[in-house]
């Protein structure tokens, strides 16, 4: 119980310095700060859920791979999302859940490509083809953002 105190302690110092040099490191590499909090931080910081998942499912064991992804999808959108809202309010700092017109439509092109995906219950690589390729798409359309904002167009 206490090396679980111990490392949460820690996680929260690393995360809070990860997200103090985001504007800077946006500055740095020309990215927008979009694409950093939403394409690069969650594959770092879920390396070991990916990794988990990727072995599961090369033991064909399909339940616990969409059980790992679908879980946490779930878990950060229906709860750590508005939870952040709650938290941010106690502290006073301003943050709601007005999303603009790309981050509420990459959601729902997710959640629609992902239910149409497993919907029959069977796998395929076709499939997987498919999500990565929305995700792809995603990711192009979070880096291009900055490329426009900063062009004035």
């Amino acid at each position: 119980m206490v090396w679980l105190a111990v490392m949460t302690v820690i996680t929260a110092l690393l995360s809070e310095y990860v997200v103090s040099t985001i504007e800077a490191a946006s500055e740095s590499w020309e990215l927008s700060v979009s694409f950093i909090s939403i394409i690069l931080i969650p594959i770092v910081g879920n390396a070991a859920e990916h990794a988990g998942a990727i072995i599961f499912a090369f033991k064909n064991k399909l339940d616990i791979t969409l059980g790992v992804s679908l879980g946490s999808a779930t878990q950060i959108s229906m709860f750590v999302v508005p939870l952040s809202v709650l938290v941010a309010w106690v502290m006073g700092v301003p943050m709601d859940l007005d999303f603009n017109l790309l981050e509420t439509g990459s959601l729902f092109l997710a959640i629609l490509v992902t239910s149409f995906t497993l919907q029959d219950g069977s796998s395929h690589y076709l499939k997987g083809l498919l999500l990565l390729l929305c995700y792809a798409v995603i990711g192009v359309c979070f880096f291009v953002l900055r490329r426009r904002s900063a062009d004035g167009s």
